[in-house]
């Protein structure tokens, strides 16, 4: 049994450990491990004081599927709800579809009795704001879209920079494999903007038969070359996962794309190996079999 995360699920990795050690499934693995990432108020990329859109909503998106019978389901621009990958798992159980997003997916959610809570924190809006003024050094990609939603923002409120996700993908027991993302999206987006995290493909996919991928970053990118799909195709065609995830990354080098084009993978092959990619330097994952006591970190595969 194993767990494999982006490097903010270290808040959730061992609660989702602990749900296999007692028999939990791969599915009850990912949602207990991204639910406390999903609450921690110290990462505006997800969930709870998440970074707000061009007009200062917290709007977030969310994925899971079961590699056992391709089941998904997600939510996209949900607002007043802290979980969403809890609301993506009952979509995929008891809806005929697999996304649901803006007001009907807060009628799923209301219906279904999750609570409500303003997401919005006063240390994120700070951060929101305070973005403006640009006072550190960025790549060229961030600035011309941060220049891009500037302009936008005169008409609505102060935008901020992109930010990223959480993944987390999971093995049980039975040798199931499931998969589960979620953000609250690149900041400063147009309001309704989905990005790769609530598209199965692009920014999640899992299969028992061959093995398991989710993305972080430039979602649109992932959105353009169905990167998590990707990644789990090249396995199918019989690559192992270093070369697996090194053709998804390098996919993605025909994507044209102006904007900050950072792009993160995590995977798990179907055995149970564990491997990540990114096209950033000194980027890492995080790891953890039923049989360790701790998490551990490493760097991600660097594919320029």
């Amino acid at each position: 049994m194993i767990v494999v995360a982006s490097s903010n699920g270290k808040v959730g990795i061992r609660q989702a450990v602990e749900t296999l050690r007692r028999g939990g499934s791969a599915l009850d693995a990912v949602v207990a491990g991204i639910e406390p990432v999903e609450s921690n108020p110290e990462d505006h990329s997800v969930g709870y004081s998440g970074l707000p859109n061009l007009i200062g909503e917290v709007e977030l998106d969310a994925s899971i599927m079961d590699g056992r019978t391709l089941a998904a389901g997600a939510v996209g621009a949900i607002r007043g709800y802290e979980h969403p990958i809890a609301i993506a798992r009952r979509v995929m159980e008891e809806l005929p579809h697999v996304l649901i997003v803006g007001a009907g997916a807060e009628r799923f959610a209301r219906e279904l009795g999750f609570p409500q809570r303003d997401l919005l924190t006063p240390e994120a809006l700070a951060v929101w704001r305070g973005r403006l003024e640009r006072t550190v050094e960025v790549d060229p990609g961030t600035v011309k879209y941060l220049d891009r939603m500037a302009g936008l923002a005169k008409l609505a409120a102060d935008p901020e920079r992109p930010n990223e996700t959480v993944n987390f993908i999971a093995r049980d027991r039975e040798g199931n494999i499931a998969c589960g993302v979620s953000t609250s999206g690149w900041s400063w987006k147009y309001p309704g903007r989905l990005g790769d995290s609530p598209i199965i493909a692009a920014g999640n996919y899992a299969d028992n038969r061959y093995g398991a991928a989710a993305c972080t970053g430039r979602g649109e990118m992932a959105m353009r070359a169905a990167t998590a799909h990707s990644v789990v195709l090249y396995l199918k065609m019989g690559l192992g996962l270093e070369a697996a995830l090194r053709e998804a990354m390098t996919d993605l080098h025909a994507v044209d794309d102006a904007y900050a084009g950072g792009m993160n993978i995590v995977a798990l092959d179907r055995d149970g190996m564990p491997h990540a990619a990114s096209n950033r330097p000194d980027a890492t994952f995080i790891f953890m079999r039923d049989d360790m006591a701790d998490y551990e970190e490493r760097e991600r595969l660097y594919v320029p």
